[in-house]
């Protein structure tokens, strides 16, 4: 008997030891940027890893001259690549990368904004300047290199609407193929901002507008749940300090009215959701009422409730993109620093058993 209970033990699969990594990947004031911000991480067809942000030229500004960055790394964040420029516009202002790859074709595309670089946001909300327009890159051979980008304002936006951002963080495919990008804008009339989605049914070739949520919600990430809906998840200015949710069953057209999540404390900032398998979904944000404490959540009831939490940076910290790799770890590209959110940019990895286990 205990030949076969030793038997029987040694044929159990080992339970993996719990794995927590980091590195950075952008440090603001190198390579000729003042500050990289807004960090979108995504996995390729070939499970190559990009790490796209915008690269601040001459500050630390949302206006000015910005680019768009990307990094590559081809063993699970390990290593990077030196950054590749993946849009230009010279002196003028690009951003908000929200990258979706194509799962039968591989093609990644890369959804950003566009304004001249003298125009703020304030400006654009009241109509004092230039507007927004919304523009498209896409990659056919693994993110080495890009095609020249196309505006698709004429078919995401609306002609009463000024200020337009996609994402930031990352789009998704549906099991049906349809690509949706989550995206926010300003309404001219009322200034009052709404969240919505904007989706391709032809793999990327064109681009539609989607449903809008209600209001006073602005930068979002939306998943596709087991029975088909979408959630749409939010930051929230209704001074709640908690993140906005809507629903929509109609693959993105329409949304329900927001509500909030008690458990999702934020401090009005942009978080990451994806899915990691058929019974959990992924969260992460700065989980206070300041913009510190980058935390990673789980739920096991698509988005019901988040009983998994670990804290990945206790100090200042802001945007994030979170990413499942091809081995099954979660990669979380977070804004990170010492004295303030913006300092750099870093690459956590970590296993469902480090997630799950209590600190």
């Amino acid at each position: 008997m205990r030949r076969l209970g030793a038997a029987l033990l040694g044929a159990l699969p080992a339970v993996a030891a719990p794995l927590f990594t980091q590195l950075e990947v952008f440090v603001s004031g190198e390579d000729g940027y003042h500050t990289y911000r807004i960090p979108a991480l995504c996995v390729t067809k070939k499970g190559t890893l990009l790490a796209f942000c915008e690269g601040r030229r001459n500050s630390s500004s949302d206006s000015g001259d910005i680019d768009l960055l990307v990094k590559r790394s081809f063993d699970g964040g390990k290593t990077w690549s030196k950054a590749q420029v993946v849009a230009d516009f010279g002196p003028d202002t690009i951003g908000n990368p929200a990258p979706v790859v194509e799962r039968k074709s591989g093609t990644i595309w890369l959804p950003f904004f566009f304004n001249d670089t003298a125009t703020t946001e304030k400006q654009i909300v009241n109509q004092e300047g230039g507007t927004r327009t919304v523009w498209i890159t896409r990659s056919a051979d693994d993110g080495a290199t890009w095609a020249p980008p196309e505006e698709i304002t004429a078919s995401t936006k609306r002609p009463d609407w000024t200020w337009y951002a996609t994402g930031p963080g990352n789009g998704i495919q549906l099991r049906d193929g349809r690509l949706v990008i989550p995206c926010d804008h300003t309404i001219a009339v009322t200034r009052v901002m709404h969240s919505h989605v904007i989706y391709s049914d032809d793999r990327g070739r064109s681009w539609r507008l989607g449903g809008s949520a209600g209001e006073k919600t602005n930068e979002s990430a939306v998943v596709e749940l087991r029975d088909g809906s979408l959630m749409l998840n939010m930051r929230n200015y209704r001074g709640q300090n908690r993140r906005a949710v809507a629903w929509s069953r109609d693959r993105g057209q329409s949304w329900s009215e927001p509500v909030v999540d008690d458990a999702l404390i934020e401090p009005v900032c942009q978080a990451s959701l994806i899915r990691y398998d058929k019974r959990r979904l992924l969260f992460s944000n700065p989980a206070d009422t300041r913009r510190v404490n980058m935390t990673v959540r789980m739920s096991l009831d698509e988005g019901k409730s988040w009983p998994v939490a670990r804290r990945i940076h206790a100090g200042p910290s802001a945007y994030s993109s979170l990413a499942v790799l091809r081995s099954g770890r979660i990669g979380l590209l977070y804004e990170r620093g010492d004295q303030r959110p913006y300092e750099r940019i870093t690459f956590a990895c970590f296993n469902r058993e480090w997630l799950e286990q209590k600190p």
